[in-house]
């Protein structure tokens, strides 16, 4: 069977989505589905630092669009928040630090809702971790997963939302990072008693390199549907390869 690689792209239904915020600003973003049945459970992306060319094509959550419907039933809604442009265009209104954001993740999480689908987790990365900590503890949300929490724009008050809304937190830290490491991140983390801090050895805050870019979905696959993991390295079925060109 041919093997997954860096650029496979796996079967799925794949619609442009509009999130409109309370705010009334129009959100540009996708739905990833498996084709061949309904969702099991549902990924809301909350991308990296737009600033510095975060988006919802940054490389791990247009690689979970590529792979986990097809390998996990996994539906991902990956969206741009505010003012972030990628190839899906551009979303209305401008960056906030964090804080006009809780909008946008309130009215994605709202539309996952009300699609019908199942079992939704917010994965942030970098400062999608921060808009996750800072506005992600509401129903009907039933987890998150950090990917490189800088915690840079969260305080403690919303760690300690976190944990009073008891909702499970799972951290996976880069060895390498450059803003916040294992160690300290089990100390910032340990205010919330389910956080799980996860050290990633050898990785960095990007998470460059397919040996990192399998774990990570792995580890997000096997939170939201368990047993999942370790996912398979090859398919049986239909694949293409994306060019960027």
């Amino acid at each position: 069977m041919p093997e997954i690689v860096a650029n496979s792209v796996l079967p799925a239904r794949r619609d442009p989505i509009t999130i409109r915020t309370d705010d009334g600003l129009h959100l540009v973003g996708e739905l990833a589905t498996p084709i061949d049945r309904a969702p099991v459970a549902t990924m809301i992306c909350l991308h990296p630092l737009p600033t510095h060319g975060g988006m919802m094509d940054s490389h791990l959550y247009r690689k979970a669009a590529w792979r986990l419907p097809a390998l996990a039933g996994i539906a991902v809604l990956r969206f741009n928040t505010r003012g972030t442009t990628s190839a899906a265009g551009t979303s209305e209104g401008a960056f906030d630090a964090g804080e006009g954001e809780g909008f946008d993740l309130r009215a994605a999480v709202a539309d996952a809702d009300e699609l019908g689908l199942p079992h939704p987790w917010l994965v942030g990365w970098s400062f999608g971790t921060d808009v996750v900590l800072k506005h992600g503890a509401l129903e009907p949300v039933e987890g998150a997963i950090l990917l490189s929490p800088p915690l840079r724009y969260s305080t403690d008050a919303d760690l300690d939302r976190w944990a009073e809304s008891c909702k499970p937190l799972t951290c996976l830290v880069p060895e390498l990072d450059d803003y916040l490491r294992p160690d300290e991140a089990r100390e910032r983390f340990a205010r919330v008693p389910q956080a799980e801090v996860v050290g990633v050895e050898g990785a960095k805050h990007l998470w460059v390199g397919e040996k990192y870019v399998k774990i990570v979905l792995g580890a997000i696959a096997e939170r939201l549907v368990p047993g999942s993991d370790p996912l398979p390295d090859v398919f049986d079925g239909p694949m293409e390869r994306w060019n960027d060109i």
